[in-house]
């Protein structure tokens, strides 16, 4: 047990231990450290984007009205955001979302995913 275990003993989230996007960006499969492998459209992933911009802070409704998200939106990059989350910026310029592991691997399970 490392020092920090002691301290703010807390059970670890499953994380993402790989993600790959497809050749054309409009798929994301990630592979998580407890084996199971899940995926999602660019377009999902959009359309459930949990930032400011697309949720309202205050009361936690979404503001992004997701009909409008197009069919072909891709993702252009990924990037981890420390140990804890993944970032992404889609071709329609939207870079804004941070997504939790916790918040992935729902979206990455759900069955309209």
């Amino acid at each position: 047990m490392s020092f920090w275990d002691r301290i703010k003993p807390a059970e670890r989230p499953t994380s993402a231990t790989e993600a790959e996007l497809s050749h054309e960006g409009t798929q994301l499969h990630l592979t998580w450290d407890d084996g199971v492998k899940t995926h999602a459209t660019a377009q999902h992933l959009r359309q459930q984007c949990p930032c400011a911009g697309c949720v309202d802070e205050w009361t936690n409704q979404r503001t992004l009205d997701a009909t409008k998200v197009p069919a072909d939106v891709r993702v252009t990059l990924v990037q981890p955001v420390g140990n804890y989350a993944l970032t992404f910026a889609f071709s329609d310029g939207h870079s804004t979302g941070i997504y939790p592991w916790k918040l992935l691997r729902e979206l990455t399970q759900s069955p309209s995913a």
